[in-house]
């Protein structure tokens, strides 16, 4: 699988490459409007993390001119990174065709759980690495759990979904959209289909040895998975 970077910050543009990589992409770099065009027809990448504020090069193009390009030319999912806390621009990114945005500062976890989601209602098929949390072994690919004494526990696609996404944000909560909005998509499920969720994964969880991992849970935000002592339950 094969994603395109393009943000002006090359630190941030080498630290979300790098969480990338992690993952199993193959990552793509571009810094400014015409490159990100040029590597993306070239390299035809499966998703695009794009920056609205590029640099100002000739011919200038900024972060909605290149979605718009693309957009015209192919249906690459297109991720929006963004300083501004303006409707209108984000009204006007997903008017030119982008499937998502997200607000600087984020957590570059926020960014792999938001890329997986998009790719997975796309019916492109990710291979997410395995994951250690606390004494357990995820395998989101096979959507099971391998526990300390070596059983087993089988999820259903959307545990797996919900336990992909806490995953990336371990020992940091996610609110409740967010969690519905990857899970299900948006427009689709609720909190109270989120809680029952919720419920089902910690039943499972609960099926093998004593773990040092909980789902925590914090009133009017959302939940958290956690590897270590935290309030909130």
């Amino acid at each position: 699988m094969k994603a395109l970077v393009v943000d002006d910050d090359r630190i941030l543009s080498d630290l979300l490459a790098f969480t990338l990589r992690k993952e199993g992409f193959q990552v793509l770099q571009a810094f400014d409007g015409s490159s990100a065009l040029s590597a993306w027809e070239d390299q035809q990448p499966d998703i695009v993390i794009l920056d609205i504020n590029l640099p100002k090069t000739v011919p200038a193009l900024d972060g909605f001119a290149v979605c718009e390009q693309i957009r015209e030319m192919g249906d690459t999912p297109i991720i929006l990174l963004t300083v501004r806390d303006d409707e209108d621009d984000i009204v006007h990114g997903l008017q030119l065709g982008a499937d998502d945005y997200i607000l600087k500062p984020f957590s570059p976890r926020q960014l792999v759980a938001r890329v997986q989601s998009i790719l997975r209602r796309y019916g492109k098929v990710t291979v997410p690495a395995t994951r250690h949390l606390g004494n357990l072994v995820f395998d989101p690919g096979k959507r099971q759990i391998l526990f300390p004494d070596n059983s087993t526990a089988t999820l259903t696609q959307l545990e797996s979904r919900l336990l992909d996404s806490l995953s990336l944000r371990e020992n940091h909560y996610a609110t409740s959209d967010e969690l519905i909005a990857e899970v299900w998509g948006y427009g689709k499920g609720n909190r109270e289909m989120l809680r029952q969720l919720v419920r089902r994964l910690r039943t499972k969880l609960e099926q093998g040895p004593s773990l040092a991992i909980h789902i925590a849970n914090l009133p009017g935000l959302g939940y958290g998975l956690f590897t270590k002592t935290e309030p909130g339950g």
